[in-house]
């Protein structure tokens, strides 16, 4: 049963909404970190693999969600072929920012303001939980992969390289 959430981010307003079972994994942010997701693998003690960060890019004109493993980078080329478009770019972090209501850092896969085609790593699908962010820098969710897949009516392909 998914845990009882008390001020929340919209992430986690979803996931208990929807009865995910999900763990929150705060740690404490430096804002000095040079990546997110590497500064919070280390922070809560998990390998890096698991903790997958949100990416927003351009495929066409429309803005799509490529969730990859912090240890990697997102391949637009692999995005938008999973997504059936033609060309792909890194969104504008202020566009980003806008269309998901989350700050860039803290960008969750989940209850976004509008929601996006997305496409998972298909990494993701060999860990029993995976990370992500919980909608604020510090703050990651650990829930499984499915489960991911489910709240965001996700694909998957393989986007990172």
């Amino acid at each position: 049963m998914a845990k009882k959430q008390t001020g929340g981010t919209p992430a986690t307003v979803a996931l208990t909404r929807a009865g995910i079972d999900f763990t929150l994994r705060p740690y404490e942010h430096d804002p000095r970190a040079e990546s997110y997701g590497l500064e919070a693998a280390a922070a809560l003690g998990v390998a890096p693999e698991r903790v997958f960060k949100t990416l927003l890019a351009d495929l066409d004109g429309q803005l799509v969600v490529g969730v990859v493993p912090v240890t990697g980078q997102l391949d637009l080329k692999a995005l938008a072929r999973a997504l059936g478009g033609s060309r792909a770019a890194m969104a504008d972090p202020s566009a980003a920012e806008r269309a998901t209501g989350y700050v860039v850092g803290g960008i969750s896969p989940i209850g976004q303001r509008k929601r996006h085609r997305t496409v998972v790593d298909e990494s993701a699908l060999t860990h029993d939980r995976v990370l992500v962010s919980g909608g604020r820098r510090g703050l990651d969710i650990e829930l499984a992969p499915a489960d991911l897949l489910a709240i965001t009516d996700a694909v998957t392909a393989r986007i990172g390289r």
